[in-house]
């Protein structure tokens, strides 16, 4: 289904943005004593942290590595029931099992594409201990809503802003509202330190928990060691914690991001505005709704095809944008498709409102660094596919 009048580079869904700048901050701290556990690691979580407005903030080495330690404080063990999103990575599901819990999947809300306040409600058992809102795409969920269901049933928040840094819900930074927020600093998202995470908080028992769980779960603080008295030298294991240390050289590279981040988000935000420009009179395409609440950040892009105004599926729309250099994706897969989450007893049905959107949507590219042509060749080419196989 080629289209041989289309021809560019090949342009990907996303795409880190690595400058001068960023390279002499690396450079700096390989020059430097410390490439782990050193002093930069602290600075990047002191910065963060008063980036989004929150009391503490802890680096980690990846965003999954951040929703497990999340688990972990918030005291997620066996026979736990969280609840979360199918329509999201695995990892926001995964990191529920690695506590010895079980993901409860609440179904979207069609309009937004996030987690339904309502359906949280519904799949809330006397085991339920936490729930995992996911901010997906960058648009933030309906907290208010949530966080009043998880006063009302004793329940942690953890929201996963894997795609949300930058995003505010009702003139709030995301960061600062829940009892836990988890981070990913992948190439992909909005700043990157190759592979990196963060976990904020506002509690000071959490944000003791989290530090603790990083590091083996071993400490010098003279406070929490049984044998005060031993030496210098002396440290205690006091929980099996894991090694999700991230680097200082990683730190650098987040620092210098982190200066950056208003004009990446920013850039995004007008690449988004300009794709719903053009894409919102064809009527085979749904754009991306955005609540009144809410500020995304727009991690993604993502379009609804109205499968039954065209020719071909899914499928034929995605490849023959592919085969003319725009790299589409889909995001996501519903979690319990998959052949593990099945042999756990997972079956289709679930929820069906995800299940529908996963049918009919294609991420377009969308990163910061994308130039005005890359911008107009996008849109040039969805319209051309799309208006050849319009019914």
């Amino acid at each position: 289904m080629e289209m041989e009048e289309l021809k560019h580079d090949f342009i990907p869904y996303g795409q880190q943005w690595i400058e001068e700048d960023d390279i002499e901050a690396v450079v700096r701290v390989l020059r430097s004593d410390y490439l782990t556990t050193g002093p930069t690691i602290e600075d990047f979580e002191k910065k963060f942290a008063e980036c989004v407005g929150s009391k503490y903030a802890v680096a980690i080495s990846n965003g999954t590595a951040a929703l497990h330690a999340a688990c972990y404080a918030a005291g997620i063990g066996q026979g736990d029931e969280v609840i979360t999103t199918p329509i999201t990575f695995a990892a926001s599901a995964n990191c529920i099992l690695y506590c010895g819990g079980k993901p409860i999947f609440a179904d979207i809300d069609p309009i937004t594409y996030n987690i339904d306040p309502e359906d949280i409600r519904k799949k809330i058992t006397s085991k339920t201990k936490a729930i995992i809102p996911v901010h997906y795409t960058g648009q933030p969920c309906d907290m208010d809503k949530i966080h009043k269901i998880a006063k009302e049933h004793n329940l942690i928040v953890i929201e996963d802003a894997a795609h949300a840094l930058g995003a505010e819900y009702k003139g709030k930074k995301v960061g600062s509202i829940s009892d836990m927020t988890t981070f990913s600093f992948h190439p992909v998202k909005h700043i990157t330190t190759g592979e990196g995470g963060m976990i904020t908080t506002n509690d000071e028992e959490l944000y003791q928990k989290l530090l603790l769980f990083r590091t083996h779960g071993i400490s010098r603080d003279i406070d929490l060691l049984e044998n005060k008295n031993e030496g210098p030298w002396y440290y205690e294991q006091l929980e099996l914690g894991y090694n999700y240390r991230i680097t200082d050289i990683q730190c650098a590279l987040g620092i210098s991001q982190l200066k950056k981040l208003d004009d990446f988000v920013n850039k995004r935000i007008e690449i988004a505005e300009k794709y719903n420009e053009e894409f919102k009179a064809i009527e085979e395409i749904i754009v991306p709704y955005q609540a009144s609440y809410g500020k995304s950040s727009y991690h993604l892009y993502v379009i609804q095809l109205k499968l039954d105004k065209l020719t071909i599926g899914r499928k034929e729309i995605f490849d023959t944008l592919r085969e003319n250099g725009i790299g589409v994706n889909v995001h996501y897969i519903p979690v319990y498709y998959f052949p593990y989450y099945k042999q756990l007893g997972y079956k289709k049905g679930i929820c069906s409102k995800a299940e529908k959107l996963y049918e009919s949507i294609i991420t377009l590219p969308l990163f910061p660094k994308m130039s005005k042509e890359d911008v107009k060749y996008v849109i040039s080419t969805v319209c051309k596919v799309i208006n050849q196989y319009k019914k």
